[in-house]
């Protein structure tokens, strides 16, 4: 258990400057301690090893929350990977020209695609996801864009929420996200569908006709894809001409070496990848069919940090050990022993626990009208006994059973907890602080 700070905390001093400096306190909304508990969660950290952060206070944790927001797939600092960057760091990561391992990371991600002929680069999901759509409206010379689920922070994607309908994004993972500072003339140009509802989607089709330029879906999150669906989909698409993207920035190598649309036998146009992909180094590619990327050459797509080379060192490194160490069946099994741990303990402890998603990407909430000062008690609570825990747990490699067996350990503990408070209506007074947000929330 971690030791209670007799002294003022380094990181919430910290926080609390970065909060006047920094609008929004952070550079990611999903790193906001506001997210988790505030005043309480760590915002910063000194060092990261495998599964284990040391924070600005000294204080050392087990990460069993998204580490690093599902980009460090093989763990924190993995080794190997490590190894890569810092002898490309030591050649020199920036040049006046071209770094060859472009070419070969290309080379590499089309040979696990063989649907593919292409590939551009970027660094961020975001990013790429732009610059997916920029090649589907530069091809078909169309506005329009059809989606499902959450895909970053770009003009083209939260355009979506300037409808009059209100906020179209909510049911898209993050809820209120406003669309200030996008142009109002964008109106119309990104329209939202449900995940398995290939009616909504044909309804779309049938009001753009040949307005629609492309559509932009995960394969699979949390959700399994009901038979037919991804099919159905890349049959309207065919035809009508419409540019069909996969976005694995999340699920990339996660779910399945070279990502879960691998699993349905359902290829796209183009798919995105990032996260992962450099197990924490910046790194992304934008793959697709030849005559849907032949267009990247037809259109301004270019950045000069676009071409340092630690990225792609990093990616071949990391593709080289998802390989070899079969991480997706390993961090399958993980999800699923951590999974059966705590339904057993709020079964023990009669909790309402949720658990959604797949065991490679879990999530956690509770059935219960204070879902989120549960949920708040249950990370405050983990934080003291030196567990990093709250809505979300994404396994990695270095994740191994000694780490869960003390996590649970430590979570049969916290739930005797949250029983007591639930109990005796005490859930918000024992959290020792504000309750966590929920979606969007500006920080002034």
């Amino acid at each position: 258990m971690n030791t209670v700070l007799s002294e003022p905390s380094a990181n919430q001093e910290l926080y609390s400057r970065a909060r006047n400096l920094i609008p929004g306190g952070t550079q990611l909304l999903s790193k906001r301690p506001e997210m988790f508990a505030p005043e309480q969660w760590p915002p910063y950290y000194r060092k990261a090893r495998g599964c284990t952060v040391v924070d600005m206070d000294g204080r050392e944790f087990l990460d069993f929350s998204t580490n690093g927001i599902g980009s460090c797939l093989l763990g924190f600092a993995d080794p190997d990977v490590s190894e890569a960057v810092i002898e490309r760091v030591r050649q020199g990561a920036m040049c006046s020209l071209n770094s060859p391992d472009e070419v070969t990371l290309a080379a590499r991600l089309i040979e696990l695609h063989p649907w593919a002929d292409q590939a551009r680069f970027g660094r961020t999901g975001g990013e790429s996801l732009a610059i997916a759509v920029r090649i589907a409206r530069a091809r078909t010379g169309r506005d329009v864009v059809a989606f499902c689920g959450y895909h970053g922070w770009s003009d083209w994607y939260l355009a979506a929420n300037l409808a009059s309908v209100g906020d179209s994004l909510s049911g898209h993972l993050l809820a209120g996200l406003q669309p200030k500072g996008i142009p109002a003339s964008l109106a119309g140009t990104a329209l939202p569908f449900t995940y398995n509802r290939a009616d909504e989607f044909r309804a779309i089709v049938e009001r753009q006709g040949s307005n629609l330029a492309a559509v932009v879906m995960e394969p699979c999150r949390g959700v399994e894809p009901q038979p037919g669906f991804l099919e159905e989909i890349r049959e309207i698409c065919d035809a009508h001409q419409v540019c069909l993207i996969f976005d694995e920035v999340t699920t990339g190598f996660r779910l399945r070496y070279g990502g879960i649309h691998l699993e349905y036998g359902v290829n796209p146009d183009i798919a995105v990848f990032a996260k992962a992909l450099g197990n924490g180094h910046p790194v992304s590619a934008i793959i697709g069919r030849r005559e849907w990327m032949s267009a990247a050459a037809e259109t301004f797509i270019s950045s000069t940090y676009w071409t340092e080379s630690v990225g792609f060192s990093a990616a071949l490194a990391t593709l080289e050990k998802l390989k070899t160490a079969n991480v997706a069946e390993h961090i399958e099994n993980v999800g699923l022993r951590v999974r059966a741990g705590l339904k057993g303990l709020a079964e023990k402890y009669d909790i309402p626990l949720k658990l959604s998603g797949r065991p490679a990407q879990t999530y956690i909430a509770f059935s219960h009208p204070e879902g989120d000062a549960f949920l708040t008690l249950y990370t405050v609570k983990m934080l003291d006994r030196g567990i990093l825990a709250g809505g979300a747990f994404y396994p990695t490699l270095a994740h191994r059973e000694e780490h869960v067996q003390r996590f649970l350990r430590e979570a049969d503990a916290v739930f005797a907890e949250l029983r007591e408070a639930q109990l005796t209506g005490t859930i918000a007074e024992r959290i020792g602080g504000p309750v966590k947000h929920s979606g969007f929330q500006r920080l002034n």
